[in-house]
This record gives C-alpha cells, sequence and structure tokens, in this order.
C-alpha cells in the first residue's frame, strides 16, 4: 500500500514538473503513404496525463491541434482522447523533404494544445517520416549512347549514366544487370564515397570496328525494396578510332563558398583538365553528370570548353544551402574524367521575419471571440516567428506594440503564447487589434507585423420577453394550410446575437401548427377539425442567439370554429325493432340515436319518417318512434319505412337510416279443438282392446306462434277409474288397463289443451266420449244417451252406470249366458216384463229412490252425494225452463312437478233448456269473478261442435286460479231426474229411462267429494233449483 502510494505521488510530481515548464516535445515515425485513420501515438498515455484527475478541471481535458490556417494537416488528433491518426491526406516523403539531401532525416512537426487553462499545455510533436519503396529507379533516359575505342583492351571499364530512385536506402538503386552482352561486353557496379552505385560496362573480347561498329543491349536497374522495383534502358556501343589517354583533373574534388546575394554570372570556380593526346584526341570537353540535381542544373553553368562553373540563376541559401557539382571530362574517349564540386551558398540576412498565428480558439471571419468572463492566461493563439537566415540574422524577437490586456508567452524556440493577462470588459472596450512585431538580429535588422483581431463578446444575462405571455386566437375549421394566425413578438434587452431571437414551437405544440423562427409568424400548415380537437393548448418559445441561450414562453390558446361539414350520423345504417303484437297505439316502439360531430346549431338535428307514413311517429328530438296503429302479427308481421335526420347548419345536411320494425307474436289465441268435431261425438272402444292401444287422438290447434302455438294435453274431468290415460304431447288417448264388464257403457273424459305461451298460458276443453261395447246396435239410442248425459250437470268425474240401478242385474244375467244362450235370453225378456208392470206404489218409491240419487258408471269412487230437499210452492209462471247453474271445479295438484301445487278452480255457468225438465236452479258459492267477464250462459244453448273455452289466470300458477268457462250442453256431468221415462230394450247399461212421474220443485244443495286420483282433489258444489 505504502509502494503503490509513493509511486502515485511521485507520478503527480512529475506530471506537475511537465506542466510547469509550459511546453513539451514528442517524436513518432510514421511511414509515408499510409492509409488514412491509421493510428499513430496517444498523447494522454504518453504524456502521463492520464493521472490528472477530471474533478479538478471545469471542463474536459481537450486536445487541439494548432496549425496554419488555410494548411492541410497530415494528421488528426482526436480532441477527447488524445489519439493521433493519419489523414486523407497524403504522406509523400519525397514531395514533403523535397530540398533537403538524400540521406537527410525527413521530418514532420505539429503542435497540440492541452485544454483548459489550468492544465494548458503546447506539445510540438515531430513525426519522423520513414521511407517506402514507392519509386522505381529510373536511368535519365531510354536510350544510353557510349562509344567504346576499337583498340580497347580486355577487362577495360566504360562509365555507364547512373539511374535515379527519389527513395533512399535498401529502397534506393541496389543493382544492374546487362541484358543481351553477347559475351563481348560485362557490367560491374562500383560504389562512389557518397554511397552512390554506378554502373561500368567491361570489355570481354577484343572490339573490331571493321568487323561490327554498334552493338546494343539493355541495362536493369532494380533497387532493394519489397516488392522491388525496377526499369530498363537500351544501351547503344559504338566503336571508335583509338584514342590512347583520357584526360585527368587536376583537383578531383573542390568546395567553394558563395554568397547567396551573388549576382548572376559570378564565377564560383575554374575546372583544369588535361590530355596527353595531340590533335582531335586532346580535346576535352567538360558536362555534369545526370546524378547532379535539377536544381544544381538550374543554378549553375558549367562551360563545356574551358570548365568555368559560373552562377546561372539568383541563388537562395533558404531554398537550398549546398549544392554537390558532378562534373565529367571527356576527350571523346570511352572513360571520362570526374570531379566533385562541393558549392555552400552562405547567408545574408535578405529575408524578413515570418508571423505565424496558428489560432488556439478558432477565429470567427479573422477575429477571435472572447467572452467578457474569460479567465486569466487564456490562450488565444499561437504565434510562431521564423526567419530563412541563419545564425544572427535567423534570430527573432516577438513583442506587442503597445499597451494591451494580452501578453506573449515564450514556449519553444521563436515559438509564443498569447493569452489574456487581464480580465475583459465589454462595456469599456469591445474589441482589440493587437499589433505584433517581429525582429531580426542581423545587421540591418529586419521586422515583420501582423494584426491580430480580438472581440470581447457580451454575456447573455436577459433572456427575452414577449410582449403578450398568453396569446389567444381563434380560427374556422376547414382553413386553408399555410393561413397566417398572428404574428408572435418578443424583445431581449442584449445586443448582438444576444439580442437576436429565435421563435420556437414548444414540445407539446401539436404538428398542426409552424412557427416562422425567424418572424414569429404562426401558421396552421395543416387543415383543422373542431370534430377532431376544438381547442389546441401548447406553448412558443423566444430563444436568444447566445451561449449558452436563454429563452422563455408564452401559452397559445388556439380555438376552432365550427362549420357545418359533418351530416348527422346514425347508429346503425339500418334499424330493427321488435314489439309485441299487443303493443298500444302511441306505446313506444324503439329509439332511433343520431350524432351530428358538428357545434351549436349546426349539430342540432331533426328526425322525420321520409315519404308520409300515417302508421308511425317520430319524435323530431328525441328520436322515440310511436305506432298509431294496432299490431296483428297475423294480419302483418313487419313495417318498414327510412328516417330523415337533418341538422340546423345554414346549408343544412341530412342523412338517412332504414327501419324494419318486426311485430313479435303474442299468446293472444286460445287452442280450438279440431277432434273430436263435437261434444256429442263419441268413439267406439271394444273391450277387448289391449291396454296400451290408441283409442282415440285428440288434435287442438293455436294460430300463435314460437311457443304461444305449443300444446300440452290433459285429462281434468270424467275418467273416474282411471281407465283411460292421454299423452300430453300428442293427444293420443290410450286404454290404460284392461276393460271388464264393469268397465262396458259410456265413458266422458273432459280433455283440456293448454298452450305454453309467456307469461299467460290459453287453455280450452272438449268432452271426449268414449263408448265401450262389443259393437253399436243403436246408434240413435247412444246418440240419445250422449244427449243426455250431456244435459244432466256435470261434475269433475262421473260415469254412465250405477251399481244400484236395475241394470246391474241386467249385467249379471249377461253373465249368465255362458251358461246358456236360451236362459239368459229367457231372463232377460221375463225381467224386462216385470219391470214394465210394476205397481203404481212401487213406482212411486222408485221415483223417490231416483231423485234422491246420482247415477255413476262406478260405485267405488267413494263419492258422497248429499242432498237436501226442501219443498217450495210451486209457482204458477216459469221461465221457459230455464236451468242456471254454477260449477265449481277446484283441482290440487300437490305431486304433480311440472305444475308445482297449482290450484285450478273452474267456475261453470251453465244454461240449459229442457222440455222435460223443470225449471232447475242450480246454486254454489263461486269464487271471484273477473269484472269483464262475458256472460257465457248462452253458449249452453249452442249446438255448434267448436266449443269455447277460456282461461285467464289471475294469481301465479302456485295459487288458486278462478276460471270462466263456456261450456255448451254437451259440456256437462250425466244425471237422472227421472224414473217415469225407462227403456229395459237398451243394452246400454248406462242408458237413462225416461220416466213420467210428477214433476216436483226442489232446491238442492249438492256436494260432490271426488276420490282423489293421481294426487288431484277435486270439490264440485252444485246448487239446484227445480
Amino acid at each position: 500500500m505504502d509502494l503503490l502510494s509513493g509511486t502515485y505521488i511521485f507520478a503527480v510530481l512529475l506530471a506537475c514538473v511537465v506542466f510547469q515548464s509550459g511546453a513539451q516535445e514528442k517524436n513518432y515515425t510514421v511511414r509515408e503513404e499510409m492509409p488514412e485513420n491509421v493510428l499513430i501515438g496517444d498523447l494522454l498515455k504518453d504524456l502521463n496525463l492520464s493521472l490528472i484527475p477530471d474533478k479538478s478541471l471545469t471542463s474536459p481535458m481537450q486536445f487541439k491541434l494548432v496549425y496554419k490556417t488555410g494548411d492541410v494537416p497530415l494528421i488528426r488528433i482526436e480532441e477527447g482522447t488524445g489519439e493521433i491518426f493519419t489523414t486523407g491526406a497524403r504522406i509523400d516523403r519525397e514531395k514533403l523533404c523535397a530540398g533537403i539531401m538524400m540521406d537527410a532525416h525527413c521530418f514532420y512537426e505539429v503542435e497540440v494544445a492541452v485544454l483548459p487553462d489550468e492544465i494548458f499545455r503546447l506539445v510540438k510533436i515531430r513525426f519522423l517520416i520513414e521511407d517506402i519503396n514507392d519509386n522505381a529507379p529510373l536511368f535519365p533516359a531510354t536510350v544510353i549512347n557510349i562509344s567504346i575505342p576499337e583498340n580497347s583492351a580486355i577487362n577495360s571499364r566504360y562509365a555507364l549514366p547512373a539511374a535515379i530512385d527519389p527513395d533512399i536506402g535498401i529502397n534506393g538503386v541496389q543493382n544492374y544487370q546487362l541484358i543481351k552482352g553477347q559475351n563481348i561486353f560485362g557490367l560491374d557496379v562500383i560504389e562512389t564515397p557518397e554511397g552512390d552505385k554506378m554502373p561500368q560496362l567491361i570489355v570481354q573480347k577484343e572490339l573490331d570496328r571493321e568487323e561490327k561498329d554498334t552493338y546494343v543491349m539493355k541495362v536493369k536497374v532494380e533497387d532493394g525494396g519489397f516488392p522491388q522495383r525496377s526499369s530498363t534502358a537500351i544501351l547503344q556501343v559504338s566503336v571508335a578510332d583509338t584514342n590512347d589517354n583520357r584526360p585527368v583533373f587536376k583537383e578531383k574534388e573542390i568546395e567553394v563558398s558563395i554568397p547567396e546575394n551573388a549576382p548572376v554570372g559570378t564565377s564560383v570556380t575554374q575546372l583544369h583538365a588535361t590530355d596527353a593526346d595531340i590533335g582531335e584526341n586532346a580535346k576535352i570537353h567538360f558536362y555534369f553528370s545526370n546524378l547532379v540535381s535539377n536544381i544544381a542544373k538550374r543554378l549553375f553553368h558549367l562551360n563545356t570548353t574551358t570548365g568555368l562553373i559560373t552562377v546561372k540563376e539568383p541563388l537562395d541559401r533558404e531554398e537550398s544551402p549546398s549544392h554537390k557539382l558532378l562534373v565529367l571530362a571527356s576527350d571523346g574517349g570511352s572513360v571520362p574524367a570526374r570531379a566533385m564540386v562541393l558549392v555552400n551558398v552562405t547567408d545574408i540576412n535578405d529575408n524578413v521575419p515570418s508571423i505565424d498565428i496558428r489560432y488556439i480558439i478558432n477565429p470567427i471571419n479573422g477575429t477571435v471571440v472572447l467572452s467578457e468572463n474569460a479567465p486569466l492566461n487564456t490562450k488565444v493563439a499561437l504565434i510562431t516567428v521564423m526567419d530563412k537566415d541563419a545564425d544572427h540574422n535567423g534570430r527573432v524577437t516577438c513583442f506587442t506594440d503597445h499597451e494591451v490586456p494580452f501578453r506573449l508567452r515564450p514556449v519553444f524556440s521563436n515559438q509564443f503564447l498569447l493569452e489574456t493577462a487581464a480580465y475583459l470588459d465589454y462595456e469599456s472596450t469591445r474589441e482589440y487589434a493587437i499589433k505584433l512585431l517581429a525582429a531580426d538580429a542581423g545587421k540591418p535588422p529586419l521586422n515583420q507585423s501582423s494584426m491580430l483581431l480580438v472581440k470581447v463578446k457580451d454575456e447573455n444575462d436577459n433572456a427575452p420577453v414577449f410582449t403578450q405571455p398568453f396569446i389567444s386566437l381563434s380560427v374556422p375549421e376547414n382553413n386553408s394550410p399555410g393561413t397566417q394566425l398572428t404574428k408572435i413578438s418578443a424583445t431581449d434587452a442584449d445586443s448582438g446575437r444576444n439580442a437576436e431571437i429565435s421563435y420556437l414551437l414548444g414540445t407539446d405544440a401539436p404538428s398542426e401548427f409552424n412557427l416562422d423562427h425567424r418572424t414569429g409568424i404562426l401558421t396552421a400548415v395543416k387543415k383543422l377539425d373542431r370534430e377532431k380537437q376544438e381547442k389546441y393548448y401548447f406553448t412558443v418559445l423566444a430563444k436568444d442567439n447566445g451561449m449558452p441561450p436563454l429563452m422563455t414562453n408564452a401559452t397559445v390558446l388556439v380555438t376552432v370554429l365550427d362549420q357545418n361539414d359533418n351530416s348527422p350520423i346514425f347508429t346503425h345504417n339500418e334499424y330493427n325493432f321488435y314489439v309485441p303484437e299487443n303493443l298500444p297505439r302511441h306505446g313506444t316502439v324503439g329509439l332511433i340515436t343520431v350524432t351530428d360531430p358538428d357545434y351549436g346549431e349546426n349539430s342540432a338535428v331533426t328526425l322525420s319518417i321520409l315519404d308520409v307514413n300515417d302508421d308511425f311517429t317520430i319524435d323530431p328530438q328525441t328520436g322515440v318512434i310511436r305506432p298509431n296503429i294496432s299490431f296483428d302479427r297475423e294480419k302483418q308481421e313487419s313495417y318498414t319505412f327510412y328516417v330523415k335526420a337533418e341538422d340546423g347548419g345554414r346549408v343544412s345536411r341530412s342523412s338517412t337510416a332504414k327501419v324494419t320494425i318486426n311485430v313479435v307474436d303474442v299468446n293472444d289465441n286460445k287452442p280450438v279443438f279440431v277432434v273430436p268435431p263435437s261434444n256429442y261425438s263419441y268413439e267406439l272402444v271394444l273391450p277387448s282392446t289391449n291396454p296400451g292401444t290408441v283409442v282415440f287422438k285428440v288434435v287442438a290447434i293455436d294460430n300463435d306462434t314460437g311457443m304461444n302455438a305449443e300444446l300440452r294435453y290433459s285429462i281434468v274431468g270424467g275418467n273416474t277409474k282411471g281407465l283411460f290415460v292421454i299423452d300430453q304431447t300428442t293427444g293420443n288417448i290410450t286404454l290404460k288397463e284392461k276393460c271388464v264388464v264393469a268397465d262396458l257403457g259410456l265413458h266422458r273424459l273432459v280433455v283440456k289443451a293448454k298452450d305454453l305461451g309467456q307469461p299467460d298460458s290459453l287453455f280450452n276443453v272438449v268432452i271426449v266420449n268414449l263408448f265401450v261395447n262389443e259393437t253399436v246396435t243403436n246408434a240413435t239410442l247412444i246418440h240419445e244417451l250422449v244427449r243426455k248425459s250431456i244435459e244432466a250437470p256435470a261434475t269433475q268425474n262421473i260415469e254412465t252406470a250405477d251399481t244400484s240401478s236395475p241394470t246391474s242385474d241386467y249385467v249379471k244375467i249377461m253373465v249368465a249366458i255362458v251358461a246358456g244362450t236360451i236362459t239368459v235370453i229367457l231372463v232377460i225378456f221375463i225381467t224386462a216384463v216385470v219391470r214394465c208392470r210394476q205397481s203404481p206404489h212401487l213406482k212411486a218409491a222408485q221415483k223417490n229412490k231416483q231423485n234422491s240419487e246420482w247415477v255413476t258408471p262406478n260405485p267405488e269412487n267413494r263419492q258422497m252425494i248429499m242432498m237436501k230437499k226442501k219443498k217450495k210452492k210451486k209457482k204458477k209462471h216459469a221461465p221457459k225452463n230455464l236451468l242456471l247453474n254454477f260449477v265449481t271445479i277446484e283441482e290440487t295438484k300437490a305431486d304433480d312437478a311440472d305444475n308445482d301445487g297449482n290450484s285450478v278452480t273452474l267456475d261453470l255457468p251453465i244454461e240449459l233448456e229442457e222440455q222435460t225438465m223443470g225449471k232447475y236452479n242450480w246454486g254454489t258459492t263461486p269464487t271471484t269473478f273477473k269484472p269483464d267477464s262475458p256472460d257465457l250462459a248462452r253458449h249452453y244453448k249452442s249446438a255448434s261442435p267448436q266449443p269455447a273455452f277460456q282461461i285467464q289466470p289471475e294469481t301465479p300458477l302456485n295459487s288458486k286460479h278462478h276460471i270462466i268457462q263456456e261450456l255448451p250442453l254437451d259440456n256437462t256431468f250425466v244425471a237422472c231426474d227421472s224414473i217415469s221415462k225407462c227403456s229395459s230394450s237398451s243394452s246400454d247399461p248406462y242408458s237413462v229411462s225416461e220416466c213420467s212421474y210428477p214433476v216436483t220443485t226442489f232446491k238442492t244443495p249438492v256436494s260432490v267429494h271426488t276420490r282423489p286420483t293421481d294426487s288431484r282433489t277435486s270439490t264440485i258444489e252444485i246448487c239446484s233449483e227445480i
């Protein structure tokens, strides 16, 4: 832990020392022709700047490349990280260091400022440009011509022009090859003291000009780079006459100095060369080698005859301080003499200093803008002064000409930082023109000046103010896009850009609006629709151009005014209503709902029925439909019409919808029996019929529909023996038990047909007469029996036989017929004769007996008939032998799950007319009658086969129902009122004799208690007056 702490403290101290020095240098190496975005270095790590904590800085650390305005830097630096990368600019060593000696290093320098001011450092970065093999060596000409004496000895050497490669080192010229030397010539390479490689042609065989005077070959030059580059030239050798001696320079190396201001024509040096030959062979020709640079050839002139070198063009030491001139002297022979002349150009004070301003704070139009709140020592620019002269002539000083709140602080040689030396005040001085002076140390000294402009920026300390903090306006809907709504304005107390106001819409502003940022004109760029949105609340902003900008806001309320641009809208295109057929007139059929998205009068909708329709009315405002008619589904099931909705706009708009009213069935029709066609009909049932056999089918119909027309059948009267049962769905009456002798005769069943209507069901009843016998021997007698049984007052369960009557004797005799037909017939004949000739006192006793008893077919039904007779005086005028009976039938279904213990009471007013009968007054204690019940007594005179039967429940099903029942003459219980008329010849034990006893008048209350059958209790109260 101590070691780490100590290392950290040492690093921090080292960083402080480095930064206290004010400037640093860093060297990097980069190859030429590097592609873009190649990482070269990392200043943050390389300068140990990562040890500086960010918390102590007012702003994040920043690296800013400082370069001369207009220059294209070859590198770039990431301002946040300090990483150095190559740019798209080409790094060409040969172009970058064109005036430098071939063997010298090539450098590229830039400066980087490390910000902010509290850690400011100026770093000079020097990049050493490494050469790559990007140039091929080239001969000075594609065709090289040389001349060789024909007497040249074997292994004689002749110099060839050398190839030039701009690359250096291994990438320069490394080797030469002779191609197609024909075994006459060879090639060798020698290296000069300067390191240049020179090709030499070697003679390998004797030459004979007369035999061949010209040889053509190729010379190839190669460098040592990777990949290797090469080029070739054509070598043409001419065989010349003998030249025994070659020229010789007096001095092979000469070094001279000449001032750079030497005038053109000034002699540089005089070369001397001699040749031992005479005549033409002794004439020496001086010329520059092809290794001499083009600059040297341009600046200097060589006299080819005398060897005098003179100044051809003005010299400039700053352009090239020295020149190497390789001079060749040739007498026409194959090997010229060589001499190296080194010309040093001496400096004179002929260059004024230059001032290079590299801005650290980027200028705007050449002017540096500084905030009036800029801290002390704020770095403005890097000032670099240069003088191309040398020594004292190139030593430069830099300063400002007058007092300004800025100073120059030296950092590197001839480089100064311009920084603030005092606080700036915009109110006192808004801008500064800083004059920079640079002077060298020459005699006389030369100087240069440059102007740097600094403008003090006003601080943005005033926010814009709206003339209206709340702006309310209105615009009609369906506007044209681009409609101008209003102009918003604000003012700013600042000056310049701080007072320039831009208008903006707030983030809550809808896309329907646009605000011109310059003029403040608010426009609606989209068509507004009040039905979608009536009011728009949003904010507008006024922002100045200060840094940082200040802004304020105002609230805008845009109210969209309505136009009648929407037609009324029905909630449905088609309405279907279902009404019961018993709906009263002017009742409510349904409600038509219409909306109109518009506002005010434009949305006030009026409803009406199209195509004059008197059957229905509609409320213009509420849309309630009411009928003017009474519905009857059986006549018309539906009604269709169209409803029009019209708004109240100045130019009204309307729409229509189809309305269909469907009449729903109501249980308003009671069942009507079709079979049997009349209460007077009967059906023969053979005694041999097997149990379960359908003996009769009851059929009823209902004019209603659905559940209102679905019927259920039941036996509610008669059938005291329970001999027959009925299927509640099909109406099939089946035999329940095998018939016995006691079952022979007429059986009357009261069948009830009840529909399943809701909430109130309706029913009707019919009498089914079943005659149990082998044959119908006397149909007239049976019809008379049926008529008599119908005319008699009816109880709920009663048959047409009485075991206490003489008919039972006849039954017993019929049983005895099995023993012998003759005996039975004789007994029947004697019995009939005896009955017809009974004494008068016996007949009177029999008459009294018949008047005190009811005839029933089943003596085991345990019915008790109590009759109380009260004699009354005979009235002289009886009203048409009219008998009015009220029969109350009370049914209690205790164990029937379908009826839930329902009790049914039938109050039956019965009106009978019989000539053979006196006036009967049947009375009961009736239950409650409906006030509007019709007089049903008249129906009992009717002989219609279609009985009328009405059931109108007034209480829930689980309570006693009071029913008014209409029964015709055939819907009665069988009874006997006299024994005066008897027919002993009848084979029907249920036939009743016609008796002619005197008619008496009596009033008898009768109570009939029937034995419960299938958990049902029937009570019959009969009051009769004769």
